[in-house]
């Protein structure tokens, strides 16, 4: 008997892009760094940004310029938050309608909903003021739990949240961070949302059931049931 759904959040619940370019792009350019130097060194903190190493945006900007023997002005910094503060604001404002009616339908059809996200604090500051927010029973960020996906743990800390079991429950993702994976291993069933991806990306992941669109989740949670 399935008791609660767990969701992902960007490619999931919201997505950052349009066709194939990002709703919201912005340049680092106060920095002072070459963008692609400066990529490398964002993506190589990637971990550290999700697990809660780093307390906040400014301090990974900070750790970046300083590995590069360049002083950090607090000015510059702030300017380049508030850019990426605004870039993560912009996937809250419009969402799938399907995705809304998603969460309504089973919230009436009395499930627990779920939030498993992989994020720093700056991505998920336009949250609570959200119109996702109020559907959801328990909220797990990584950087808060400083602990990510895939790991077992995250997913259990999910279900301990919302006092099911794992086996009581299933993870919808669009498979970044290997998290079908994770949550399969922690005892969920999980389900590949594709609905926001390109095929390209959709079909490198298999050995999960896809669903295309996201009311096709509710003839899962039925079939769950029998």
């Amino acid at each position: 008997m399935i008791k609660a759904v767990f969701f992902d959040l960007y490619e999931t619940l919201i997505t950052e892009w349009d066709g194939n370019q990002k709703k919201a792009v912005y340049s680092t350019d106060e920095l002072g760094l070459d963008s692609k130097i400066f990529k490398a060194e964002w993506d190589n903190r990637r971990e550290l940004r999700m697990n809660g190493t780093y307390p906040d945006h400014q301090s990974v900007l900070k750790d970046i310029l300083n590995s590069h023997g360049k002083s950090s002005d607090r000015d510059m910094i702030e300017k380049v938050h508030q850019k990426r503060i605004w870039a993560k604001t912009v996937p809250f404002q419009e969402m799938h309608p399907e995705v809304i009616e998603l969460l309504a339908t089973l919230k009436e059809k009395g499930k627990k909903l779920g939030l498993i996200s992989n994020c720093a604090p700056e991505e998920v500051s336009s949250w609570s003021r959200s119109k996702l927010a109020d559907y959801f029973d328990a909220v797990v960020f990584s950087y808060e739990e400083k602990v990510a996906k895939p790991s077992p743990e995250i997913y259990h800390i999910a279900s301990k949240k919302l006092g099911v079991t794992p086996e009581e429950a299933i993870f919808i993702g669009d498979g970044g961070s290997n998290e079908l994976v994770g949550a399969s291993e922690a005892g969920l069933k999980a389900y590949h949302a594709t609905w926001f991806l390109p095929e390209t990306i959709s079909k490198k992941i298999n050995g999960f059931p896809k669903l295309n669109h996201p009311l096709e989740l509710l003839d899962q949670v039925e079939l769950a049931h029998h």
